[in-house]
């Protein structure tokens, strides 16, 4: 997982200017603020799952209902980013570092090392 001052860096460093740029997930956002809604409450029985003392095998159904809703979610906003970002980026001559860290932050997502060497953001 990134750190938030390497996340913000980066976001600094790459970040369209805003007058001109719009995040394409923002056209999302109702359906992503109702998906991270039902996450919320995916956590919250979870929790009362775990203070019952439910059965073990019930509350790992959940967290990997848990972990898809948490995946799917990502699958949109990486689709919007490749979408409109990283196509913006492309309008612009910067694709390069855009792939780049779309690529990075797959394999961090997989759980894969970062290539070494690579035109980097940032």
């Amino acid at each position: 997982m990134l750190d938030m001052a390497t996340t913000t860096a980066r976001r600094s460093t790459l970040a369209p200017d805003p007058s001109h740029f719009r995040h394409s997930y923002s056209k999302d956002t109702a359906q992503l603020m109702r998906r991270l809604s039902r996450m919320e409450g995916q956590v919250r029985g979870i929790a009362r799952m775990i203070e019952r003392e439910e059965y073990c095998v019930d509350i790992l159904q959940q967290t990997a209902a848990l972990r898809a809703a948490v995946d799917a979610l990502s699958i949109l906003v990486l689709e919007d980013h490749v979408q409109g970002c990283v196509r913006t980026a492309a309008e612009r001559g910067e694709a390069d570092k855009y792939v780049d860290e779309v690529i990075d932050v797959v394999r961090r997502t997989l759980g894969r090392p970062v290539r070494s060497g690579g035109a980097r953001p940032g």
